[in-house]
């Protein structure tokens, strides 16, 4: 059960980070942009996580992980103080 959660949240903020993305795209917002880029951060961290606890239970990921949803929350809070109209 643990393994389709997940996939399952990695596969949410994937879909999130392309739709973000494609509304970015059409809009020019350069809000959707810096929460696109965060979503690539927080789907990097789901991604290493579905493979840090599900496929090498042995390997320790964790620094990776958080390297990566802080550096995704980083983008979000550069867009956040930075680009307010």
């Amino acid at each position: 059960m643990h393994t389709f959660l997940y996939a399952l949240a990695a596969l949410t903020s994937l879909v999130c980070m392309v739709l973000l993305f494609r509304g970015y795209i059409e809009s020019r917002q350069r809000l959707l942009l810096w929460s696109a880029l965060c979503f690539i951060g927080l789907t990097i961290n789901n991604l290493l996580l579905f493979v840090d606890l599900v496929i090498f239970l042995d390997l320790d990921l964790r620094l990776y992980r958080l390297t990566a949803a802080l550096a995704g929350m980083l983008f979000l809070l550069y867009g956040f103080i930075f680009e307010s109209d």
